[in-house]
């Protein structure tokens, strides 16, 4: 695509649906001219230069790439417009795009029936599942895993929920024991289940919790934010395929997040709670009447608890599902690609001298450390560190993130590690891009160069 052409394109459109209204006189309030704009936006790009390079493979830390351009241009066309998703009347095109895009998010996680909408981020999305989960268990708490986003303890604590962390196995997914543990104690209403967390990219067993949750009579949430669009993987051919069980029984939870402004190529602001059962839309009740005038239908803004919308995020994802749809054929293609990048990052830093592997990675994330000798776990953090810093610096830069992790998940999986602090950083990389999979071998043999000098 070429993204000047097409964003040329996207002011014309627009300007051409405007003039459909008839010519008026702009409000000299609001004039700016060429010369003072182009002053301010000189300052104004030269500050977003203070900007790590999200957009090259060489980087390779958060969770951070560029939308696609057609999410770009999508969503600047329709921010021309500006409408707010929340009522009918306030965007009728890009309320029917939010919904056909919600559809096909449904589908692609096996929902028959659902109730769902876009959010302004995963951190929303998850505080709407809890809150129908409050309302639904009222006094009773949520259950999640103890390496599960922040979110869940923070949220619960927002709504007056009690937090029960569980403790993770050594491939940092929710132990089914200690689980069954807390469930037994009738104090917990909702088990959250993560398919991705955020530090290791571990998936819970989905399949496995999901008969035990029905034998306490809990509900199961899914937080997908991360790792959702990868179910696009499940019982693939290849070694991007993944074990198609945890994936295949998302459909058996009760509701589901997943952020498309991660995997699903949008621009930040853009995730989304799905809910297998339509009747829960009975919490969201209210009513708005200087808002819902105009139709009948039911407005997005009844089924969530965020007012103003952009209706520019559901036409940028709209219009990127028209191009690369929710299927194996279409965005699966582009996470086939990171998934094999950290696979065969993987194999390179099990066969290294200079770099450890932490755990082998589940979707697309690669967790490892320097080998140092003496093996304490105070070196390891030290060394990370200076890999870290060493390698934004020089010529040839690499960015990568570090996680800390803490002496018992260590012992888990490295026991010939002394465990001489109560735990270390290591070195984390996101390979989110599918150009990543071109550019492996240069991270790989810039890391173990860094790791030799720490």
């Amino acid at each position: 695509m070429d993204l000047q052409h097409w964003l040329g394109r996207a002011t014309h459109a627009i300007q051409d649906w405007a003039d459909t209204f008839g010519p008026y006189r702009p409000h000299p309030s609001l004039q700016v001219d060429d010369d003072r704009f182009g002053a301010v936006f000189e300052e104004f790009t030269a500050r977003l230069a203070d900007n790590y390079p999200f957009f090259h493979p060489h980087y390779a830390g958060q969770m951070l790439k560029p939308p696609h351009p057609a999410a770009v241009v999508g969503h600047l066309t329709a921010m021309l417009i500006n409408p707010n998703n929340h009522a009918l009347d306030g965007g009728p095109a890009t309320a029917a795009m939010e919904r056909e895009a919600v559809a096909r998010l449904a589908t692609m996680f096996g929902y028959d029936t659902h109730l769902g909408h876009l959010t302004t981020s995963g951190t929303i999305a998850n505080l709407e599942a809890l809150f129908v989960a409050r309302e639904l268990h009222p006094g009773r708490g949520v259950a999640h895993s103890a390496d599960a986003h922040y979110t869940h303890g923070r949220m619960c604590h927002v709504l007056g929920l009690t937090s029960h962390p569980v403790r993770t196995d050594d491939r940092g997914r929710m132990d089914l024991g200690a689980l069954e543990d807390v469930l037994r104690t009738g104090e917990v209403g909702t088990v959250v289940l993560t398919t991705g967390t955020t530090g290791p990219g571990a998936v819970d067993p989905v399949h496995e919790v999901l008969p035990l949750a029905e034998r306490h009579g809990v509900r199961v949430h899914v937080d997908a934010a991360y790792g959702g669009f990868f179910t696009l993987l499940a019982g693939a051919e290849g070694p991007e395929g993944l074990p198609p069980e945890p994936w295949r029984a998302i459909s058996g939870a009760d509701s589901i997040v997943v952020d498309p402004h991660k995997h699903g190529l949008q621009p930040y602001g853009c995730g989304a709670v799905l809910f297998r059962d339509p009747e829960v839309g009975r919490f969201y009740l209210h009513d708005s009447p200087y808002t819902y005038f105009t139709s009948t239908e039911l407005h997005l803004g009844e089924i969530s608890l965020e007012c103003s919308r952009a209706g520019a995020a559901a036409a940028a994802l709209w219009l990127t599902f028209q191009l690369l749809p929710p299927t194996p054929d279409g965005l699966g293609r582009v996470l086939a690609a990171g998934r094999r990048a950290a696979l065969r990052w993987a194999d390179l830093i099990e066969a290294s001298d200079a770099l450890e592997l932490y755990q082998r990675p589940e979707l697309d994330i690669v967790t490892y450390f320097p080998a140092v000798a003496p093996a304490t776990l105070t070196g390891i953090d030290a060394a990370s560190a200076r890999v870290l810093a060493d390698g934004m610096t020089g010529p040839d830069p690499v960015f990568v993130s570090t996680l800390r992790a803490d002496r018992e998940s260590f012992a888990a999986r490295h026991p010939g590690i002394v465990a001489d602090a109560d735990g270390a950083r290591i070195l984390r990389s996101v390979l989110m891009k599918p150009e990543s999979e071109d550019h492996v071998e240069h991270l790989h043999n810039r890391l173990e160069r860094l790791a030799g000098c720490a």
